[in-house]
């Protein structure tokens, strides 16, 4: 597994630990931790090797010895993405294809997770796996993110024609334990983590940009009924709480309502944040149909409810590293 030292990765490696898997991890740390392994140091079930799928010798190596690949490594975050563009762009695509090609190379099935991001700023909801992308400007680096994910899932569906069983998946603003507002960025830690200390949440533009939030648990129910479901192989597929949507000062507003913060909500712009020209989505709904019909995958953990497991795992200024649940 690559990447499973992060968010999601390590709550995967849980999973599949607790399904008696035996698992490689290649993560070059950077937005993950080694403490979201920690209650699995010692064990005989993981071995984490630090290091990047940008080292092409490296992935070949541990590709050859596995039976099958989940790709979750990427530079992710919208601060990340605009500060070192050129990285994330490496990371994104060159690191993938050195991972699809070890696979291709080797015949081991593949699972790749790709982002709601691919679908741009399209303003057609709910947004399904073939429907069109939208994509401001390449002078606006915001958007390299989701050309070099696409690049990937184009990678991907070009080797699964030359016979590479793979899978995609499309997450959609996932949350939980383990965030790490430093590291995976998102609108959920970063509200939770100045809930906590006191801060004011800070909404960036007029917070009524839409987003349909997904818990943890249930991204991970999807990825591994898309890795174990042979049917699915050579599709893409949403994994998005389509029943969660709401604007991103409603969220505030929720996370200082269950943490009991007394907080303010206060306004910023996208340029004293992220520079000039920075652009965004105006709202993001998944259609989850695909998933349903054909993974038997629905996500079940209301917004609410979702927020209240994660505020109760996070720690007095960091989040907490749990077992996974």
């Amino acid at each position: 597994m690559t990447g499973g030292a992060g968010f999601i990765g390590s709550h995967l490696v849980d999973r599949l630990v607790a399904d008696g898997d035996a698992i490689t991890i290649l993560d070059d740390l950077s937005t993950g931790r080694r403490a979201n392994l920690a209650h699995h140091v010692g064990g005989i079930d993981i071995r984490i090797v630090e290091g990047s799928i940008l080292d092409e010798p490296a992935v070949e190596g541990l590709v050859d010895e596995c039976d099958r690949v989940v790709h979750l490594a990427a530079a992710v975050g919208v601060p990340h993405i605009v500060a070192n563009p050129l990285r994330s762009l490496l990371v994104n695509s060159r690191g993938t294809e050195n991972v699809l090609s070890a696979c291709a190379r080797h015949d081991r099935k593949v699972l790749l997770a790709s982002s709601s991001e691919v679908y741009g700023r399209t303003a057609h909801v709910p947004m399904r796996e073939d429907d069109d992308r939208v994509l401001g400007s390449t002078v606006v680096q915001r958007w390299s993110y989701a050309t070099a994910k696409a690049l990937d899932e184009h990678f991907a569906l070009a080797y699964a024609m030359q016979g590479l069983r793979i899978v995609i998946v499309r997450y959609f603003n996932i949350y939980g334990p383990r965030m790490d507002p430093l590291g995976y960025g998102s609108v959920v830690a970063n509200f939770i983590q100045q809930a906590i200390d006191g801060r004011p949440l800070t909404v960036y533009g007029d917070g009524l940009q839409q987003r349909c939030f997904t818990y943890v648990d249930d991204c991970i129910d999807g990825t591994v009924l898309a890795m174990t479901t042979e049917s699915a192989e050579g599709q893409v597929f949403n994994i998005g709480n389509e029943t969660a949507e709401t604007t991103i000062v409603d969220l505030a507003r929720r996370i200082v309502d269950v943490s009991g913060s007394s907080s303010p909500i206060v306004f910023q712009s996208y340029e004293s944040r992220f520079g000039p020209s920075f652009e965004d989505a105006r709202r993001r709904v998944p259609s989850a149909a695909r998933a349903t019909e054909r993974l038997g995958w629905t996500a079940t953990v209301d917004l609410d409810e979702g927020l209240r497991r994660t505020l109760n795992s996070w720690g007095r200024g960091s989040p907490e590293a749990p077992a996974a649940g």
